[in-house]
C-alpha cells in the first residue's frame, strides 16, 4: 500500500508512522519548575544525535510543562526507563495538572543532580544530566486546507549538551556497560513496547575497507573487542 501523508487517508484503523518508526528509545525526561516543583514525563521521540560533545534531543507536540520549565531553568535530566520501572514510567505519562509532581505520582525517588538543578530517577540504573542547548519549532508541513490542519500542535525539538552521567556500577562489567542487563525498554506504534534483553541482542564486526577502497571484508564471527 502507500498513502499520501497531506492527506492521510491511509485506510487503517490507527495512524502507521510510529508503528513503522520503531522501536524508538524513550527520553524519561526529568525537570523542575520556577517554584521547585519536580516534573517527569517520558517522550518517545528521543535519541542521541552527538558524542564529542555528547548531545541529546527529545521532541514534544505542543509546549508541554517539561519544555517550559526547560526555558525557565536551562536544564534536564533524562533517566533510563527499564522493563522493571514500565509502570512507573506508564504512570508518569498521565496528562495530570500543572505543578503535580509525577515523581511522587509514580512512587519514584527524586535524587538531586549534579551539575544541574533537575532531579534524576533514583531506581534508574542510568541518567543523563544535561544542558539546554536550543529548542527548535518544527514548521507545520500540512497544506493549509489539510484534514489535521484544525487539530495539529506545534511540534517542538529540545537539545541539550550532556555534562553528567550516572551509571549504577552493577551494570559494569570488565570495563563495558551491559546495556542489556539494564532491559532498556522502547516505544513501538500504538500501545506497544519493545524490551532489550541479552536474548534478543547480537554483535557484529564493522566492515573494513580493502587499501584501494573498491571492496570491504568483514572479521567473522561475534565482536572482537575491536574498534575500527
Amino acid at each position: 500500500m502507500f498513502y499520501d501523508t497531506d492527506t492521510n487517508q491511509h485506510g487503517l484503523k490507527f495512524d502507521p508512522f510510529k508503528a513503522l518508526m520503531a522501536p524508538r528509545p524513550i527520553g524519561w525526561i526529568s525537570t523542575i519548575s520556577p517554584e521547585g516543583v519536580h516534573n517527569l514525563a517520558p517522550y518517545s521521540f528521543f535519541n542521541a544525535v552527538g558524542d564529542r560533545p555528547p548531545v541529546v534531543m527529545f521532541s514534544s507536540v505542543g509546549m508541554k510543562d517539561s519544555l517550559r520549565n526547560i526555558a525557565a531553568n536551562g536544564d534536564f535530566t533524562c533517566s533510563l526507563a527499564t522493563y522493571g520501572l514500565r509502570e512507573q514510567m506508564n504512570m508518569s505519562s498521565a496528562t495530570v495538572a500543572y505543578g503535580v509532581d509525577e515523581f511522587k505520582l509514580a512512587g519514584l525517588s527524586a535524587v538531586a543532580g549534579v551539575r544541574v538543578k533537575s532531579a534524576r530517577v533514583g531506581e534508574s540504573p542510568a541518567a543523563f544530566e544535561c544542558r539546554h542547548w536550543k529548542t527548535l519549532e518544527l514548521p507545520n508541513f500540512l497544506p493549509a486546507d489539510g484534514p489535521r490542519k484544525a487539530a495539529k500542535e506545534p511540534n517542538f525539538v529540545v537539545f541539550g549538551v550532556v555534562v553528567g552521567i550516572h551509571i549504577d556500577e552493577r551494570f559494569i562489567k570488565d570495563g563495558i556497560v551491559d546495556t542489556a542487563g539494564m532491559q532498556p525498554i522502547a516505544r513501538m506504534g500504538y500501545m506497544d513496547y519493545a524490551v532489550v534483553t541479552r536474548d534478543n541482542t547480537f554483535t557484529l564486526n564493522r566492515p573494513m575497507a580493502s587499501s584501494d577502497g573498491q571492496s570491504a571484508s568483514v572479521q567473522p564471527g561475534p565482536w572482537d573487542g575491536v574498534y575500527r
